[in-house]
C-alpha cells in the first residue's frame, strides 16, 4: 500500500511536469546514500517505481510482510544506484561562468599602464582559459606593464575589475 500511494504521487508529478511545464530539477535538494548527481525528482522517481516493484512481486510470491518491506526498500536504493550511474553523464554539474569567477585571480598588467582611470590586465581562468580584462586601481597607484595584480572586486556597473599590486 505505501508505495502504491507514493506511486500515485510520481505519476501524478511526471504528468505535471510533462503537460504543464513543471520543473524537473529542484534547486538545492540532494538525495542522500550516494543517490545524488541527477535531479532529485528522478531518483526518488527511479526508487518508488522499483521499491514498488519489488513489493508487488513480493506480495505475490507470499513473503512476509516486514520482510517484503525491507526487500523492497533494499532493492529500491540499489536499483536506482545503479541506474543513476549511467545517467549522470546527461545531467552535468555546471553553472555558467561569470566575470566574478575572476576575483580572488592574479592578473598581469598588459597595457603601458594600469591606474584609475585605465588599464588592462591578462588573467587566467579555474578552468585554464585566460582572457584581457579591464582593469583600474585605488588610492593613486599606477601598476606598469609586466606586473602582477591581485582582482579583488568586480565593478558592474563600469565592467571592470578592480586591482591591488601582489607582493607575492
Amino acid at each position: 500500500m505505501l508505495f502504491s500511494f507514493l506511486l500515485i504521487v510520481v505519476v501524478g508529478y511526471w504528468i505535471v511536469v510533462m503537460f504543464m511545464g513543471g520543473d524537473v530539477d529542484l534547486d538545492g535538494v540532494e538525495l542522500p546514500l550516494g543517490l545524488g548527481g541527477v535531479p532529485a525528482t528522478v531518483a526518488f522517481s527511479l526508487y518508488v517505481a522499483l521499491a514498488w516493484f519489488v513489493s508487488l512481486a513480493g506480495t505475490e510470491l507470499s513473503f512476509g510482510g516486514p520482510l517484503v518491506l525491507g526487500a523492497a526498500l533494499a532493492a529500491g536504493w540499489a536499483g536506482t544506484k545503479l541506474l543513476i550511474i549511467p545517467m549522470r553523464r546527461l545531467f552535468p554539474d555546471r553553472r555558467e561562468p561569470s566575470r566574478h569567477d575572476f576575483v580572488g585571480q592574479r592578473c598581469v598588467v598588459r597595457t603601458g599602464r594600469a591606474d584609475a582611470a585605465f588599464g588592462q590586465a591578462e588573467v587566467t581562468a579555474p578552468d585554464g582559459s585566460s582572457a584581457v580584462v579591464q582593469v583600474r586601481t585605488t588610492g593613486g597607484d599606477v601598476l606598469s606593464r609586466g606586473q602582477a595584480a591581485l582582482i579583488f572586486d568586480y565593478d558592474a556597473e563600469g565592467e571592470f575589475f578592480w586591482v591591488m599590486e601582489d607582493h607575492s
